[in-house]
């Protein structure tokens, strides 16, 4: 890979700036070699399908190919050309109008510091949000203010249809929307700014592994809570999901976001499962996450880190969300250290207490 990454180091310095007939710039030219070897290295993995479908010689043949329409380097078909260069040449526009929308998408986010308008989307907390939901959303509000960085909250009806992966919440940072807790933390890790700079490689695999324990036992829990238990789901599911639409549309969107939820469900393996054991696997994370926390303020010394963001996000969630079935909340208030972490990141980044 680290050849692919040389090699496309010197076909960028070969680019030269091309106008168009309005005098616009169609290809940009790029002339710091060192800061596009450092992101192609950085990023050496949204290349990986780039150098497997062709080498970088075969981008630019000893450079005699010349751009002579929009986002090309390559000569139009000269006569007496075989269909084998004819072909070769249309990977190559290809492959080149690949490598420079990647470029530039790699460079902007590092150029700009952190905006001052950035908002939040998320469905409206009182009357409409679900468990999992409210649970993500809390996630990224108490990851945002760790790090210190204004933000507004924006509630919209229509916030799930909104966001572009589908899932709240979503932000919108100057010209970028980004969806979901991980590309967050990774948007802001690209403005220079990171909760994790100070810990190990392996620290950092640990970290990531617990996150996957939460999102895979945590939030499929909560969506196995609000959709697939009777009581729950028609006491406030239904309602809340489908209180911003008119009748009869409620229903059926509530059909159509059901069967979604059951769906995933089936191939995670827990629509089968029984109300009890979910509520076992429940525990079984939180002793996971009591273990890991034990003896500190945070699960990796005394600074938060997005784990602890995720973690607070669906413990206070679950204590705070009144359901008919309250055995979910309950076995979280079993475990005082999560109890204490939750209460300790409410009264530092949110400024407020509410008892558990």
């Amino acid at each position: 890979m680290s050849g692919d990454c040389v090699d496309d180091i010197e076909i960028i310095d070969e680019i030269e700036a091309k106008t168009d007939s309005d005098g616009e710039d169609v290809i940009t030219t790029v002339s710091d070699k060192d800061k596009i070897e450092g992101i192609l290295k950085e990023n050496a993995s949204d290349f990986d399908t780039l150098s497997g479908t062709l080498s970088a010689s075969d981008i630019l043949d000893d450079g005699e190919s010349q751009s002579t329409h929009s986002g090309s380097i390559i000569d139009v078909e000269s006569e007496g050309e075989s269909e084998e260069d004819v072909e070769s040449k249309n990977k190559r526009d290809i492959a080149f109008d690949n490598l420079s929308e990647v470029l530039e998408n790699l460079q902007i986010t590092t150029q700009e510091p952190w905006p001052k308008d950035v908002k939040l989307f998320q469905p409206y907390e009182v009357e409409q949000i679900l468990l999992p939901d409210n649970a993500n959303c809390l996630a990224v509000q108490a990851f945002l203010k760790m790090c210190n960085l204004d933000f507004q909250v924006e509630p919209r009806a229509n916030a799930e249809a909104m966001s572009p992966s589908g899932k709240v919440p979503f932000i919108k940072a100057g010209a970028f929307v980004i969806s979901e807790l991980e590309p967050i933390v990774q948007f802001v890790n690209n403005k220079g700014i990171s909760l994790t700079d100070k810990l190990d490689p392996e620290m950092k695999s640990d970290m990531r592994a617990y996150m996957s324990l939460v999102h895979n036992v945590m939030e499929v829990a909560e969506l196995y809570i609000c959709w697939c238990d009777k009581e729950t789901y028609n006491e406030v599911t239904s309602v809340r999901y489908g209180s911003i639409y008119p009748w009869p549309l409620n229903h059926i969107q509530n059909r159509v976001k059901k069967a979604s939820v059951v769906k995933k469900l089936k191939v995670l393996g827990w629509y089968q499962k029984s109300i009890s054991e979910v509520f076992q696997e429940v525990e079984n994370c939180c002793q996971a996450l009591t273990d890991r926390l034990e003896g500190k303020d945070f699960f990796f010394g005394d600074k938060p880190t997005e784990l602890d963001a995720l973690v607070f996000g669906h413990l206070f969630t679950i204590l705070t969300t009144p359901l008919p079935n309250s055995h979910i909340a309950n076995t979280v208030r079993n475990y005082p250290v999560l109890i204490n972490l939750v209460q300790r990141i409410e009264r530092d980044y949110f400024k407020r207490e509410t008892k558990h």
